[in-house]
């Protein structure tokens, strides 16, 4: 049997593409070493920020405006609930130079591509943000941007409905399955996992940090970085009501780098929010899962408590995942540099939930089509 696609890694970026695929064919085949959705990648943990105006770059407003069409077809489909509408709101000082996601002026682009395509939002000045949200705790120099259909995405239900749709629409899956090789037989690709031989007309590598490894032998073996990030749930010591969704939207403060989520866990399930770092790479495989007690307390200490009112210095739990990163944050979507019936995508740079729908449906298009009427020119490695 020769599938006419195979996608090897079925996380945010890979159930959406198989997906996609079997809403046009059923010859298709999803493998993952793991049984998603999985806590090991980048792609677990309860919610994602979504947004429609992109600071990262005004070329990734249109994966974000279709990933939401995508979203609630999705719903549709499933009967299931995945995008949770509680507003946006990020915060920083005008024409911060501050990088996000390795942009720097997240904030004036994030204003700008909402004015570009129309995204409904409004500016508030520091008294206006001080008595909207007496939740967090705001400098003189603050101004706020607040948009209206942000919110967030529920990670594991988007995976396991993904999947369950290409399931039905006849698409093929191999769980706890690791693709060992591929190459090129003749006009095909030979795929050998440690279970089983495949071969298809296009394999589709959507395999988080573990990409590193496809590119290893290519003049872009240096490209992408892994770095661990941390996400806690610190305990809500006031009134638990005011920290919900309807009351407090997901948010990025941009300049004091943190970002989080309203409480959705129950009064004793804390409240979500995070930090980055990119001092120290690390690999999927030798990362530290575990998260230590100074961590928690210089978290705490250093983002938390000057930041927000009412959360105490308890947490609830942590976790931990993977950003995989490119230089300059932007997303990997092409052939293989040596395969030219490969295609790979690493729509990741921290920033990548929001677009995932999206970026499987390119990948779909491409692997079926070779062309797609998204404009991927800025994720091309050439």
């Amino acid at each position: 049997m020769i599938f006419d696609a195979i996608v090897v890694g079925l996380g945010a970026v890979g159930s959406a593409t198989l997906y996609q695929l079997s809403n046009q064919t059923s010859n298709v085949l999803g493998i993952d070493q793991f049984d998603p959705p999985h806590t090991l990648g980048s792609t677990h943990s309860d919610s994602r920020i979504t947004r429609q105006a992109i600071g990262e770059g005004a070329y990734f407003v249109p994966l974000a405006l279709r990933s939401y069409e995508i979203w609630q077809e999705l719903e549709q489909r499933s009967g299931e609930q995945l995008f949770t509408v509680t507003g946006g709101l990020f915060v920083g000082k005008e024409h911060s130079t501050m990088q996000t996601h390795n942009k720097p002026g997240w904030l004036t682009t994030t204003i700008q591509a909402a004015e570009q395509f129309g995204i409904a939002h409004q500016l508030l000045d520091v008294a206006t943000l001080r008595q909207r949200f007496p939740q967090f705790r705001f400098l003189d120099s603050d101004v706020g941007y607040f948009e209206e259909m942000a919110g967030f995405l529920q990670p594991e239900k988007c995976v396991s409905v993904q999947l369950a749709q290409a399931r039905q629409n006849g698409a093929a899956l191999r769980i706890n399955e690791r693709m060992l090789s591929f190459e090129t037989v003749g006009e095909y690709i030979r795929v050998q996992t440690d279970q089983a031989m495949y071969r298809t007309r296009k394999l589709i590598l959507t395999t988080g940090s573990w990409l590193t490894e496809s590119l290893r032998n290519t003049p872009y073996r240096d490209l992408l970085k892994v770095y661990r990030q941390v996400q806690y749930w610190f305990d809500i010591q006031d009134d638990y009501e005011p920290y919900t969704p309807g009351h407090m939207p997901v948010y990025i403060l941009s300049d004091r780098d943190v970002y989080g989520f309203p409480a959705i866990g129950g009064a004793g399930g804390g409240i979500k929010m995070a930090t980055e770092q990119y001092v120290h790479s690390t690999t999927p495989d030798d990362v530290t899962r575990e998260v230590s007690q100074t961590e928690i307390k210089q978290m705490y200490e250093q983002y938390v408590a000057p930041n927000f009112v009412g959360i105490g210095p308890t947490c609830i739990k942590s976790a931990v995942c993977l950003y995989t990163m490119t230089p300059n944050g932007d997303f990997i979507i092409d052939q293989h540099p040596v395969y030219s019936n490969v295609l790979l995508a690493s729509a990741c740079s921290g920033h990548g939930f929001k677009h995932s729908a999206a970026v499987g449906q390119i990948l779909a298009e491409l692997a079926l089509h070779g062309q797609t009427n998204f404009d991927i020119r800025p994720f091309q490695l050439l």
